[in-house]
């Protein structure tokens, strides 16, 4: 039953990394990389494509945390 429990946390710690953390440091953390206006991408500047493309990025690592959490097994 220990095991178990040390099994959850992980895969709720995975969740949270996923659906969290990833988004927020490639948004915020690694602004100072980023942070430029060339090259352009489908006629953006690079900082409003980065953003924009994590609006869909985020939605899949939340998609992602989502499918791993423990708490939203359809078992239990």
């Amino acid at each position: 039953a220990h095991k178990k429990g040390v099994d959850l946390m992980k895969s709720k710690t995975l969740s949270i990394l996923i659906g969290f953390v990833t988004p927020m440091v490639a948004i915020v953390l690694l602004f100072p990389f980023w942070n430029k206006v060339e090259p352009f991408i489908l006629g953006f500047p690079f900082n409003y494509f980065w953003i924009f493309s994590w609006l869909f990025l985020t939605a899949g690592c939340l998609a992602i945390a989502f499918r791993i959490d423990p708490d939203n097994d359809e078992d239990a």
